[in-house]
C-alpha cells in the first residue's frame, strides 16, 4: 500500500488531466448549446472556421496537455529521488513564502538587472495577458445571451488589451533576439557563452503565436469588412486594411488561424522538455526559499562519531535533497550566477551555472524514465552512471570562495553553494580529495587547535603589553559581560594582532566589561566544515561548545566574520547558542549610545570599505562597517563598483585561505585593483581575511601604505581617535 499512496508527480497529472477535461467539456458545450451574442459590437467565436478545425482544435489540445503533464511528473519522479528537506509553509513562515513568490512572479528579483528585467516582464506579463484574453473570450462562449458580458465598451477594451499584450510580446522576443543573436557588443558574455538551440526553438515559437495572431486578426477584420468598433483592435486593424480587398480573404484567414493553433501546440509540446518549464518550476522554487537554518549555515550532519551513515556528502543524486534537485529544473540559464563568480572571473575552472546544469544532467540521464537535460547538451557528452563527478571536477568544486555571490544574485533562489558543499564533504570526507595545502591547515586544526599550527600557548601574546586585558581559562564561570572570541587570524597572524590590539583598547575606552580565553579558546571549525572535513568541524565545535557551556557564557564579540557565522548561526545545530555580535555592530551600537567618544576624531582621507562576504551576503551586514568609519569627521567615504550585495570576494573563504592559486589571476589581485581604482587613499576591512588578501593585492601592485593604507575599521577609528587624544593631551589606552 506504501508504494500506491499519492506523490507529488501524481498532482501533475491531476491537473493535466483537468485541464484536459476542461477543454473538451468546452468544446462539446459551445457546439452543444450553441448560445449567440446578438450584439453588434461583438466578436463571433470560430467565425469562419470549419467544424472540422473546430472538432481538431478540441481534440489535439487535451491530448497535448495530458501528455505534458505526463512528460512533466516524469521530471517531478526525479525530484522525489532526493533526501527529505522541510520547506513546510506554516503560520510563521507563509507570508515570508507569499512575499518570495510575489518578488518572482512580480518580476522583482530580474529587474535587479533592468535591461533584462523589462524585457522578460515585456515576454512573460503579455504571454499572461493573451492567455487570460483566450480564456476570457473562451468564458463568454459559453455563456447564455443574457449572461455574456463580451460586447459594446467591454469588448473594446477586451480588443485594445489583447492587441497590447501581443505587441508587448513581439517587443520582448526581439529584443530577446537582439541580445542573444546580434552584435556581439549588444551580446552579454553570460549569454553568449550559453546559447543553444532550444532558445532559438523558444524565441521562435513565442514569436510566430504573436505574428500569427496578429496575422489570424488582420484576415478576420478584413473578411468582416472593418466594422468601425473593431478600431480597438489598435494593431490588427490598420493591418487590415493591407489586405482589405484582397481575394480569398476567408482562405487566408482559416490559414492564419491554422498556423496560429499550431504554434501554441508547439509552445505546449517544449514546455515540458525543454528550459521553458521554468514557466512553472522557477516560481515555486521561489516560494519555497525559506528555510528553517540561517542563510549563513551549512546543512546539519549527524555526530559523525556516533551515526550509522556509510556515506557522507554527495556524490549521486540521492544525496542531495529533493529541494537541490527541484532547482536544477528551476535554472533559467540566464547566468547572472557566472557573471559575478569571482572564481569564474579570474580564469577559474568553476562557472556556478555549470553546476546546476552538470547536476540536472545527471539527474535526467539516470531516472526513471529518462528525461530531458536542463538544457540541451552537446553530442558527446554521455552520462554513464548516477555518479555527480563525471560531470563535476573536483578542480571545479574547490575553487569556490564560498562567497554566495551566485546563491544572493539567483532571480529565482536557486542555492548552487549547498550542492558545491555537500560534494566538497564526499571528496573531503570519503576520499580524501583535496588541494594538498589542506592537508597543513586540518594537522593545524586537529592537533594544534587553530590552522596556523602554531601553539596554543601563543594564544593571547598579543595581549602581553596591554594592561587590563583579562584572561580566562575556561575552567571558571565568566564574571565579564562579554567574552572577546579574537579567533585564530586575531591571535596568531601579525597584521590581526593589530586589529585585536585595537579592538581590546576601544572596549577599555568604551569601559566594556570582557574577558578572553586565550589558550583556552580554540578554532571555531570554518575552514574545515567549509572544506568539507566535518570531522574536525564537529571535534573543535563539541570542545568550545563544552568550554563555553561551562563558563555560562551568553554574549560574544568577535572581529572575525567567520567566526561570527560559526558561532551564530551552526553552533546552535550542536547545542551551542549565544548571543553574538560582530565588531563592527558592537562598535555601532558603543557610537549610537555615546559609549565611546568621537568627539575630536576625524580622518581627512577618502576611505573605501570592502564588504566581507561572510559580514554581508552569509549575514546581512552592510551598513555597521559603514556606519563605524562614517563616524569621523572629514571623511570621504566612496564605494567600488561591486560592493554591497554585488560585492566582490578577497578570494579567502571557503578555506581558499589555506590553498595555493595557480590557475588564472588571483582574487585578491583583482579586487585589490578594483579598490585602488576608486582614487581612496584608504581601504577599510572588517575581516581578518579580507585584511590579509587586500592588503597583499595592494602591494602587489606595488602600492606601499603610505600610498595606501589598508586597514581594519578597528585601526582607522583607533588612530583617529588616539590623534585627537594627542590634541587635547588626553592620555590613551
Amino acid at each position: 500500500m506504501n508504494g500506491q499512496r499519492f506523490k507529488p508527480h501524481h498532482l501533475s497529472i491531476v491537473v493535466g488531466v483537468s485541464f484536459a477535461v476542461v477543454t473538451v467539456a468546452s468544446g462539446i458545450a459551445g457546439a452543444a448549446l450553441a448560445f449567440h451574442d446578438d450584439s453588434e459590437e461583438s466578436r463571433l467565436v470560430f467565425a469562419n472556421i470549419p467544424d472540422a478545425l473546430q472538432v481538431a482544435f478540441y481534440t489535439v489540445i487535451p491530448i497535448l496537455l495530458v501528455i505534458g503533464a505526463f512528460q512533466f511528473a516524469n521530471r517531478m519522479k526525479n525530484w522525489e529521488r532526493g533526501k527529505p528537506d522541510n520547506r513546510a509553509t506554516t503560520s510563521k513562515n507563509v507570508k515570508r513564502r507569499l512575499r518570495d513568490f510575489n518578488a518572482g512572479v512580480y518580476m522583482q528579483t530580474l529587474l535587479r538587472e533592468p535591461a533584462a528585467g523589462i524585457m522578460h516582464s515585456l515576454i512573460y506579463f503579455s504571454f499572461l495577458i493573451l492567455l487570460g484574453v483566450t480564456t476570457t473570450l473562451e468564458v463568454d462562449h459559453q455563456l447564455p445571451e443574457s449572461a455574456k458580458f463580451l460586447h459594446g465598451g467591454v469588448y473594446k477594451g477586451f480588443a485594445a488589451v489583447g492587441d497590447i499584450a501581443g505587441l508587448m510580446l513581439v517587443v520582448g522576443v526581439v529584443w530577446a533576439i537582439v541580445r542573444r543573436y546580434g552584435p556581439r557588443r549588444m551580446r552579454p558574455y553570460r549569454i553568449r557563452i550559453k546559447s543553444k538551440p532550444e532558445h532559438a526553438i523558444i524565441l521562435g515559437t513565442f514569436l510566430l503565436i504573436a505574428l500569427t495572431g496578429f496575422a489570424a486578426e488582420m484576415f478576420r477584420l478584413a473578411l468582416q469588412g472593418r466594422p468601425s468598433f473593431e478600431k480597438w483592435s489598435i494593431i490588427g486593424y490598420p493591418l487590415s486594411g493591407l489586405v482589405d480587398g484582397s481575394s480569398n480573404l476567408a482562405g487566408w484567414h482559416q490559414a492564419m488561424w491554422v498556423a496560429h493553433v499550431l504554434t501554441f501546440c508547439a509552445f505546449l509540446i517544449i514546455l515540458p522538455t525543454t528550459m521553458l518549464r521554468h514557466m512553472f518550476t522557477a516560481p515555486l522554487n521561489m516560494y519555497l526559499k525559506n528555510k528553517t537554518r540561517p542563510k549563513g549555515a551549512m546543512k546539519p550532519m549527524p555526530n559523525l562519531m556516533e551515526t550509522s551513515l556509510e556515506t557522507f556528502g554527495a556524490s549521486t543524486i540521492e544525496d542531495f535533497t529533493w529541494k537541490q534537485l527541484l532547482d536544477t529544473d528551476s535554472c533559467t540559464m540566464c547566468g547572472r550566477c557566472t557573471s559575478v563568480c569571482p572564481a569564474h572571473a579570474t580564469g577559474k575552472p568553476l562557472d556556478p551555472r555549470e553546476i546546476v546544469l552538470k547536476v540536472g544532467e545527471v539527474m535526467a540521464a539516470t531516472g526513471s524514465p529518462k528525461v530531458s537535460p536542463p538544457i540541451g547538451t552537446d553530442p558527446e557528452i554521455t552520462i554513464a552512471a548516477n555518479w555527480l563527478f563525471d560531470r563535476v571536477t573536483p578542480e571545479e568544486i574547490w575553487s569556490c570562495t564560498t562567497c554566495r555571490a551566485c546563491d544572493e544574485i539567483c532571480p529565482v533562489n536557486i542555492e548552487i553553494l549547498d550542492k558545491i558543499l555537500d560534494m566538497r564533504r564526499y571528496l573531503s570526507l570519503m576520499e580524501s580529495n583535496f588541494p594538498t595545502q589542506l592537508g597543513s591547515a586540518y594537522r593545524g586544526m586537529e592537533n594544534s587547535g587553530n590552522p596556523w599550527g602554531i601553539s596554543q600557548t601563543e594564544r593571547a601574546d598579543w595581549a602581553n603589553d596591554l594592561e587590563g586585558i583579562e584572561i580566562i581559562d575556561g575552567t571558571h564561570p565568566l564574571e565579564a559581560e562579554y567574552l572577546y572570541w579574537v579567533g585564530c587570524a586575531g591571535s596568531f597572524d601579525d597584521k590581526n594582532k593589530k586589529v585585536t590590539r585595537a579592538m581590546a583598547k576601544l572596549l577599555q575606552r568604551a569601559k566594556v566589561s570582557f574577558a578572553i580565553l586565550g589558550p583556552a579558546e580554540n578554532c571555531t571549525g570554518d575552514s574545515a566544515r567549509r572544506s568539507g572535513n566535518e570531522y574536525i568541524f564537529q571535534m573543535l565545535a563539541m570542545q568550545n561548545i563544552e568550554t563555553l557551556g561551562g563558563m555560562g557564557v551568553k554574549k560574544i564579540i568577535t572581529q572575525c566574520p567567520h567566526c561570527f557565522n560559526t558561532l551564530a548561526n551552526e553552533y546552535p545545530q550542536l547545542g551551542g547558542n549565544y548571543e553574538v555580535v560582530h565588531h563592527s555592530q558592537f562598535l555601532e551600537w558603543l557610537i549610537s549610545e555615546g559609549k565611546l567618544d568621537m568627539s575630536g576624531a576625524k580622518l581627512e582621507e577618502r576611505v573605501v570599505y570592502h564588504d566581507s562576504c561572510y559580514l554581508g551576503r552569509h549575514n546581512d551586514v552592510y551598513m555597521a562597517p559603514r556606519k563605524v568609519i562614517g563616524s569621523l569627521a572629514g571623511i570621504e567615504i566612496v564605494e567600488a563598483p561591486k560592493n554591497g550585495t554585488n560585492g566582490m570576494c578577497c578570494g579567502a573563504g571557503g578555506a581558499r585561505m589555506w590553498m595555493e592559486e595557480s590557475i588564472g589571476k588571483k582574487v585578491n589581485d583583482e579586487r585589490s585593483e578594483q579598490l585602488v581604482a576608486t582614487g581612496a587613499s584608504r581601504i577599510a576591512t572588517a575581516c581578518p581575511f579580507c585584511y590579509i588578501m587586500i592588503d597583499d593585492g595592494v602591494k602587489a601592485q606595488g602600492l606601499e601604505e603610505g600610498q595606501v593604507r589598508v586597514a581594519d575599521i578597528t585601526m582607522h577609528l583607533l588612530e583617529a581617535l588616539e590623534n585627537a587624544d594627542a590634541v587635547t593631551n588626553v592620555p590613551t589606552v
